[in-house]
């Protein structure tokens, strides 16, 4: 039984001394895995690197492309940039004023329709937004359009209706060049968008028109001086003077009048929708912003338990041990 107690006494500090050469060669295991798992493979920090210079690449070059304005080859192509107006549809919470559409509907008709189609726009857009039901359904009827064909192949005349569009003033693009000395009238309807510059170019074109050509400018025969046009010599000679429209609300009919008001129509011309576009926008963004928040408070209120936890690191103490 001595013998028993007395082995059992020499056999515990090598049992202690085992332990501790455990610990100590587990704890260096684990501190060359970790340092081994700290450092990752040279294929894998040369393929995120890679990643990374190809995602800023794409950005840089996209921006090069479509983030910047595009201008002319040379000033000479490009003309005079056009001024910028603080024009009050633009904003994000502003509409159109319709008073202005109705004018410039009037001077469309009565200074650029001669020549210029809008072969985009039925009667039926003009309705609460230009003009009443009524107003819009005499319209149509001033103009006559083909029917379908009969029995007998014959092709007759209706009156206009709602659902047709504007007419154009020639019949085909060979008879509008014919009428202007080789030169074809671009059709009006997505003419803001089709311009750089959009509403600031088309106005600064109309009221860019000078009394004489400047000192050394040259315009070819049959041209007219420009600075807004590229090239400066352009087909169209001035339309709008100081009362050449009378308007119905006795608005001063001046040539920047005039000018303003026939672009914000030309500007409604190539986006009707707009109003119902900032109304979506603004309801997109109001529920995206409540989607958010409500999103950053779950994030919050499930990732609490595990942020906040706190996770502390007893270390053995040297000749005791621990049951």
């Amino acid at each position: 039984m001595m013998a028993t107690s007395a082995f059992r006494s020499a056999s515990a500090p090598l049992r202690v001394a085992t332990r501790t050469v455990a610990r100590k060669t587990t704890t260096r295991a684990a501190s060359s895995s970790s340092s081994t798992a700290s450092s990752p493979p040279f294929w894998l920090t040369a393929g995120s690197s890679a990643a990374t210079v190809a995602a800023v690449g794409s950005i840089a070059w996209y921006y090069h492309l479509f983030g910047q304005e595009v201008f002319a080859m040379t000033p000479a192509e490009e003309g005079l940039h056009a001024t910028q107006y603080p024009w009050e549809h633009q904003k994000w919470t502003k509409t159109f004023d319709h008073a202005g559409l109705r004018r410039g509907f009037q001077v469309y008709q009565e200074v650029c329709a001669a020549c210029h189609s809008l072969k985009r726009i039925p009667y039926r857009s003009l309705v609460g937004n230009i003009m009443t039901v009524d107003e819009a359904k005499a319209l149509a009827e001033e103009n006559e359009f083909d029917t379908e064909p009969n029995d007998e192949g014959e092709i007759e005349k209706r009156p206009g209706k709602l659902s047709d569009y504007l007419p154009a003033p020639y019949k085909n693009d060979e008879a509008a060049r014919a009428a202007n000395n080789g030169a074809l009238p671009p059709d009006l309807s997505l003419i803001v968008k089709a311009r750089h510059g959009g509403c600031n170019y088309i106005f600064s074109l109309l009221t860019g028109y000078p009394e004489e050509p400047p000192a050394g400018a040259q315009v070819q025969s049959g041209l007219n001086f420009n600075p807004y046009f590229p090239g400066t010599g352009i087909a169209m000679a001035r339309v709008l003077y100081d009362g050449l429209v009378e308007y119905e609300d006795k608005t001063p009919a001046t040539s920047s009048q005039m000018a303003k008001d026939v672009v914000e129509f030309l500007n409604w011309a190539a986006e009707p929708e707009m109003d119902e576009r900032k109304k979506m926008g603004m309801k997109v963004l109001i529920i995206s912003a409540a989607l958010f928040a409500i999103s950053g408070w779950v994030k919050r209120y499930k990732w609490a338990a595990v942020k906040t936890r706190k996770i502390v690191y007893n270390p053995p103490v040297q000749g005791r041990i621990r049951r």
